[in-house]
């Protein structure tokens, strides 16, 4: 009877410890901003999955496999970073597509597993694009310093977001 308690009390203990214990949370960003141009020239912006040049943050980009499931992209910051890109899915007829991050420097994106979509909807005589994306910080245990939180880690994702979208707005109403 007194190895049965010993057992119950040490599982107790084990659980209630680890109960306590916990690392990053999964984080959501989404952004939306309407565009006075039609759906068709706000897609035609952004649907070569290889080119990320609309974002501000980007100076270059190259890209391989076209705009099939796989391809793969290299963004080339302003800043003198590096984020390599790989499509998940494509949509031209939903005018969407979703990609996950596959290398990042925390200086440049304090995100870990960060995954992304971006859709094109028409509104009225314009357009909506929605951008939203789902990851962790970069620093994945306990105790991160303040430039790789959870809050840099959203800070970052919503900047990169908010100034992506002005930009695009900016260039699709030009046309």
């Amino acid at each position: 009877m007194k190895k049965i308690l010993l057992v119950a009390t040490g599982l107790l203990v084990a659980w209630t410890g680890s109960a306590f214990a916990h690392g990053p949370t999964r984080q959501k960003v989404t952004e939306t901003i309407e565009i006075n141009a039609a759906p068709e020239v706000v897609w035609g912006i952004i649907k070569d999955f290889g080119k990320g040049e609309w974002m501000p943050q980007v100076a270059s980009s190259t890209g391989t496999g076209g705009n099939e499931k796989g391809a793969t992209r290299e963004l080339k910051l302003k800043s003198g970073g590096i984020i390599k890109e790989e499509l998940k899915s494509y949509d031209a007829e939903k005018m969407s597509y979703s990609y996950k991050i596959t290398e990042v420097d925390p200086k440049d994106l304090p995100v870990a597993n960060y995954s992304s979509s971006i859709a094109v909807t028409a509104s009225g005589a314009g357009s909506v694009v929605e951008w939203n994306g789902a990851f962790y910080r970069s620093f994945m245990n306990n105790n991160p310093p303040p430039e790789e939180n959870d809050e840099a880690a959203l800070k970052a994702v919503t900047s990169l977001y908010k100034e992506g979208l002005a930009n695009l707005k900016a260039l699709a109403e030009k046309k």
